[in-house]
């Protein structure tokens, strides 16, 4: 049999795009003498749903469009993604279902075993899970159908009590489909490819693995479908963050010749690499999904935002990228003049509002208020808020949506301004720490200069009040980076941190900060997911809790 693995950018609620895309491939692979072309997870409605998935109309149009896509495959099966309506009175309403479909109608569903609900899933919110097992004939050949999460139940540390491929495998299936919808992170494709490997090892069969690509507001998907062979070898891999499309017989899997996707990026720097093109791809389809064009973007002559400023350059063209440089009185020249040669290297727009006047106009408005205090925080922040309200009216003005350019780090203690440099329609940088930060800028730069190298070298500052760096209010960001990684994402304790070496005082600081900076995240943009745990709908903390506070 030949099957057809296609790896498409969906949209979600986009009934028409998607359904024209899904027809599109089908055609593709019939004229190319396919027997079945496979599509991923929740394809005609996109991924993820959520409560769109409440809608009676939203849910009658992915039916309508499963009829639709059916009537193309004469000639041809399909396996597409859908909710579907659980006929059943208890339980809940919907099904994360496979439809199997060939001869101009529906011949099969089968519906999600596995419903994850941990960091950035909710399936369960939705759907019932299945709890009947049987695979598929087709031309003489046993189809094991599953989805996603159905072959993720096989590690040491197993998160439910049943198994779908252990209930199928002894129906004597042929070889594996799995249809996904399974998010990136810069591990994921390792974490995939041993998840895929094991289900192959343990039940002898080939293995057809078809996920999303593309940006869905934070959540991003980098494709990298696969197959597998019968002992474990990776046949061949299809592309990370673009839409793919390969044939196989399942006759003759032979491991193809062609470089695979993840050796174009240097093997000292995968990582790098990954989120580099992650985020590129996160900012073009977050304005091509939305109907915009153009971006703004405050521009300080710190890394952070010369960073956005290159990945959006990069994601959406120099010419729909306006930089604004917003100097106070305490403004380096340095700051200034970093930030024209950038916009020179890229050839971008830029415009230039000192703020000064407008700071001087605020304190005077205040100055009976304040009552002679000593200049302090609430000037900082003044600051950056008046840099915000420019920013949003040049955005609401001319249309652009504002990129926001704090980096992880910040958002995690704190360091930030809101309704200030916090504000924005996209945050960019929000689940990339500044060690990591530094490395985008030194992989951007690798082959020629482009972020100008006294961006990268000088102190980071936010220049609020003469000679200020940011190693006046926090610890060294090699120090902090490190104390964040295991504590947001290892979620080690603060006994767990002192004993892996760090200093007991700046470990407890470290961590009150970031418990008691859950307000600010609550009112960031949404945040471009490149890690296993991002600030955002993956990580849920309670505002008000005392943990560590």
């Amino acid at each position: 049999m030949k099957i057809a693995l296609a790896q498409i950018n969906y949209h979600i609620g986009n009934f028409e795009s998607n359904v024209e895309k899904i027809k599109t491939a089908i055609r593709q692979a019939k004229d190319s003498g396919a027997d079945l072309v496979v599509f991923a997870e929740l394809a005609v409605s996109g991924y993820p749903p959520r409560d769109f998935l409440e809608f009676d109309d939203f849910i009658n149009k992915c039916q309508q469009a499963i009829t639709d896509i059916a009537t193309k495959c004469k000639g041809i099966a399909a396996i597409v993604g859908s909710p579907t309506k659980n006929p059943e009175f208890h339980g809940k309403n919907l099904f994360n279902s496979a439809y199997f479909l060939a001869d101009g109608k529906v011949r099969n569903v089968r519906h999600k075993t596995l419903l994850p609900n941990y960091d950035v899933f909710d399936e369960y919110r939705y759907f019932e899970p299945n709890k009947k097992f049987s695979i598929i004939e087709y031309k003489e050949t046993k189809i094991a159908l599953t989805i996603c999460e159905d072959l993720w139940n096989i590690g040491h540390d197993p998160l439910y009590t049943v198994n779908p491929m252990d209930e199928l495998i002894g129906q004597e299936p042929d070889f594996m489909i799995n249809i996904a919808a399974s998010p990136f992170n810069y591990n994921q494709h390792q974490t995939r490819n041993c998840i895929l490997k094991k289900n192959v090892k343990k039940y002898g069969i080939p293995l057809f693995y078809v996920n999303h690509v593309g940006a869905q507001t934070e959540l991003l998907f980098d494709g990298g479908s696969q197959v597998i062979d019968g002992n474990g070898q990776l046949i061949d891999e299809l592309s990370y963050f673009e839409e793919d499309f390969r044939i196989f017989d399942t006759n003759n899997l032979e491991p193809s010749q062609l470089p695979k996707p993840i050796e174009k990026y240097p093997a000292d720097n995968i990582k790098i690499g990954l989120i580099h093109d992650a985020l590129v791809m996160g900012i073009r389809n977050y304005f091509q999904k939305l109907g915009f064009t153009k971006a703004i973007l405050g521009l300080s002559g710190g890394i952070d935002s010369a960073l956005t400023l290159v990945l959006a350059v990069e994601a959406l063209g120099s010419e729909n990228v306006l930089s604004v440089m917003l100097p106070s009185q305490f403004s380096s020249d340095h700051s200034v003049n970093d930030s024209k040669t950038l916009i020179e290297n890229l050839g971008s727009p830029a415009e230039i509002i000192i703020i000064e006047e407008a700071y001087q106009a605020f304190e005077h408005s205040l100055k009976p208020i304040f009552k002679n205090l000593p200049f302090g925080l609430a000037e900082e922040n003044l600051q950056a808020r008046i840099r915000g309200v420019l920013l949003m009216a040049l955005s609401n003005k001319f249309g652009y949506i504002l990129l926001n350019t704090s980096n992880k780090s910040e958002a995690a203690v704190g360091y930030g301004t809101l309704y200030g440099d916090m504000c924005g329609g996209l945050s960019v940088l929000g689940d990339v720490y500044k060690t990591e930060v530094f490395g985008l800028a030194r992989y951007i730069n690798s082959e020629k200069e482009i972020i100008p190298e006294n961006i990268i070298t000088k102190p980071p500052s936010a220049e609020l009040r003469p000679d200020q760096k940011d190693s006046d209010s926090l610890p060294e960001y090699d120090i902090l980076d490190k104390i964040l990684f295991q504590y947001i994402e290892q979620r080690q304790g603060p006994k767990e941190l002192i004993e892996m070496g760090f200093d007991e005082a700046v470990v407890k600081k470290t961590l009150k900060l970031v418990n008691t900076n859950e307000y600010k995240r609550h009112q960031t943009p949404p945040i471009l997911r490149v890690s296993p745990k991002a600030f955002g709908m993956g990580r849920r903390m309670p505002i008000v809790g005392k943990y560590l506070a």
